[in-house]
């Protein structure tokens, strides 16, 4: 939110220019044109007829800044908000009040240029009507732009002008324009070098601007390296597409949970710190070392401002210095009045001195012994006064001494607190490394806690495929024992077989030899078989008559072609094989 009293500051500087009678005082059509500008400005709702009933019973004509102070408080400022443009605000009561108090054929700066000045002025003046800035202020300004300049501080060229005024310690706006576009910076000055100069200042003081340039910035999502513009204010860092800050690409929002680190160089890309935040973190690089330091401690001097609760370090800048110059002020104020009863002392001193002196004289006339003793007395008064002046002198001198001495404790006070700062800010620092280097460790604990979890899983795994493993194999064994046995057994049955195959192939070979014998007697008895058959059908009573021979193939037994029947056959065939069979276990 923009303060209260630097919108009073601009609104003042348009009040003064209406009052064109300098009798403090403007007209009620005046105010309210002005009031209506005021409202489109700051995008304010204004209803016209608030104006009419504010001053409905005030029919005394103009209206001082006292009796416009409480319609603008109650209807303007109450109701201000942070959305609207206040270098439009500000130009428009520049716009005002600039015509009538320049000289513009004068100055070697531009309007624009004064314009900044003028809202310089604004933030360093003091918060006391008239509006004026005191040369401490002045000193300051012209400090900063000399070094935005380039040139060296010329400390008598700036004593000479103030003693030039030394009847005044302050300047109005318009003194400060004059001194800056006339007085105190020649026409030698490159003009465009001084306008650049005023622009840096302008950006570092009102626009809050506490750094700016040119970085390399990674992507969220095409994760590809950009240049961009960087502005960095108290609450963000802002990055365009250059530096005439038309093409705005987004904004870093800074708070007190933010952090910035520098990171090791990776990607090809150096110098680079990261910035994280509570939804995302940005990655940049800088051109050097230098500036990477710069913008680390800028950043992080933006955030410590933020937790603290404290402005911007501008504004806290200014009020230290106020506060320092009513110290000093205070001081003064104690030593004058000192001063005044010191001299109130002698001086009523000197009138007693006139007044003995006075009755000295009455007194001469009278007798010369009384005027002795007089003059006696007199002398011994004066020696007294004397000695009361030279005391008075000595208590001056320790006085200024005190004085000398007290400057001297308010340096080392303050390169004390310069000290504490820096003491401060890298305390910070060290505060930050070890909180990341806990961080890192509690990220190395939790990581070799998971490891162990998986080695954990792992083992159990591994337990699990051995006893597997084991189940498989005993098995396998018994499997393997199971299938020996069978080989055995079918070894042994083989054998067996072997034997048995033996045992029928010599069997076979008998009765190959049994067949031949057998056949050799049939060969013999064939010569006799008609005589054989004879005795046989006279033996069975059976006579058999000769039929012609059957067509088919001879069956061919051990007993000849056709010597028996079928059934006579199968009868001798089972009566062999039950032979054989009990021939076997015999064996």
């Amino acid at each position: 939110m923009w303060l209260r009293e630097e919108l009073l500051k601009a609104i003042w500087h348009a009040f003064t220019a209406l009052d064109v009678d300098h009798r403090g005082k403007v007209s009620k059509s005046q105010l309210k044109v002005l009031s209506y500008n005021l409202c489109t400005v700051m995008k304010i709702p204004h209803d016209p007829l608030t104006f009419e009933e504010h001053f409905k019973e005030d029919d005394k004509g103009p209206l001082s800044n006292e009796g416009y102070m409480p319609y603008l408080n109650r209807y303007i400022l109450d109701k201000v908000q942070e959305d609207f443009d206040v270098l439009e605000f500000y130009r428009m009561c520049w716009t005002l009040c600039y015509k009538k108090n320049i000289h513009r054929h004068r100055l070697i700066i531009s309007d624009a240029d004064a314009f900044k000045v003028w809202c310089i002025f604004n933030f360093l003046s003091e918060d006391k009507y008239p509006l004026v800035i005191v040369f401490e202020e002045v000193e300051y300004f012209l400090r900063k732009l000399t070094e935005a300049m380039g040139i060296g501080w010329c400390e008598e060229k700036f004593t000479d002008y103030r003693m030039q005024h030394s009847a005044k310690s302050c300047l109005t706006v318009w003194e400060l324009i004059e001194l800056v576009g006339v007085i105190y910076f020649s026409n030698d000055v490159d003009r465009q070098i001084l306008s650049m100069s005023i622009n840096e200042v302008f950006s570092e003081l009102i626009l809050d601007i506490l750094k700016q340039g040119y970085m390399m910035k990674k992507g969220h999502k095409r994760k590809n390296w950009m240049e961009r513009w960087f502005v960095l204010r108290p609450t963000s860092l802002t990055y365009y597409v250059c530096e005439d800050l038309t093409e705005k690409k987004g904004d870093i929002v800074l708070d007190q949970s933010c952090c910035v680190e520098s990171l090791l160089d990776k990607d090809g890309k150096k110098c680079l710190f990261i910035i994280k935040c509570l939804d995302k973190s940005f990655e940049i690089s800088a051109s050097d070392k230098k500036k990477k330091q710069e913008w680390i401690q800028a950043i992080q001097t933006c955030i410590q401002l933020l937790r603290l609760g404290l402005l911007s370090p501008h504004r806290e800048a200014r009020l230290r210095r106020r506060e320092l110059r009513q110290k000093q002020q205070l001081d003064e104020q104690h030593l004058t009045e000192r001063m005044k009863n010191l001299q109130a002392a002698n001086e009523a001193k000197q009138r007693q001195l006139e007044d003995m002196r006075l009755k000295m004289e009455e007194a001469k006339a009278k007798a010369e012994l009384e005027e002795l003793r007089r003059k006696k007395k007199q002398s011994d008064l004066q020696d007294r006064y004397r000695l009361d002046l030279e005391r008075e002198k000595m208590v001056r001198q320790e006085m200024e001494e005190q004085m000398a001495q007290k400057s001297s404790e308010l340096d080392q006070y303050l390169q004390r607190v310069r000290e504490l700062e820096d003491m401060y800010h890298r305390l910070q620092e060290a505060l930050e490394d070890e909180r990341q280097a806990k961080q890192d460790e509690e990220a190395m604990r939790k990581l070799q806690a998971r490891l162990l979890e998986e080695e954990a899983a792992k083992r159990t795994e591994l337990e699990q495929i051995y006893l597997k493993q084991q189940r498989t194999l005993t098995q396998t064994e018994a499997e393997k024992e199971e299938l020996m046995a069978e080989q055995l057994a079918k070894e042994r049955e083989l054998q067996a077989a072997s034997q048995q195959l033996d045992r029928l192939e010599k069997e076979r070979q008998g009765a190959l030899e049994q067949y031949q014998e057998v056949s050799r007697k049939l060969e013999r008895a064939a010569n006799k078989t008609k005589t054989w058959k004879d005795k046989v059908a006279k033996h069975e009573g059976l006579v058999r008559l000769i039929q012609p021979g059957h067509k088919g193939a001879q069956r061919i037994t051990n007993w000849g072609p056709a010597s028996f029947t079928d059934i006579e056959l199968e009868l001798r065939k089972k009566s062999w094989q039950e032979k054989k069979n009990q021939g076997a276990p015999a064996e």
